[in-house]
């Protein structure tokens, strides 16, 4: 299974961009797929998920009512919508994929598949 992650960019603080995921070699029917962000000198973080088997989304507090997840059927993967954008959303951004179904997707040992990160940089 791999997973890629593009859309990354320099945008200005206020700004939007969309990220997208694509997975191969597996389809996540019954499992979920996530995205996490790490910026310089902290610890990998949860932004949102998106549970297939219950049609549910989760989204961490810093980015509820900014960015949205959504399924793209076409490519088995995700897009994460990130609105208004600040400077702390900086960060390479990583989405990760489980097939268990699980209803932690919010922590980072739920999830088996990892693609290489996207780097976002929001300037003030």
């Amino acid at each position: 299974v791999q997973l890629q992650a593009s859309g990354g960019g320099l945008v200005q603080a206020g700004g939007s961009l969309r990220l997208s995921c694509a997975a191969s070699g597996r389809t996540f029917s019954s499992g979920g797929m996530g995205w996490f962000r790490q910026a310089p000198r902290k610890e990998r973080e949860f932004v949102a998920a998106m549970s297939w088997s219950r049609g549910t989304t989760l989204y961490s507090d810093s980015v509820k009512g900014r960015f949205t997840i959504s399924r793209d059927n076409a490519k088995n993967g995700v897009y994460l919508q990130m609105n208004s954008l600040k400077p702390e959303d900086t960060a390479v951004y990583y989405c990760a994929a489980e097939y268990s179904g699980s209803y932690f997707l919010a922590a980072r040992y739920e999830y088996d598949y990892w693609g290489q990160g996207t780097q976002v940089t929001v300037s003030s």
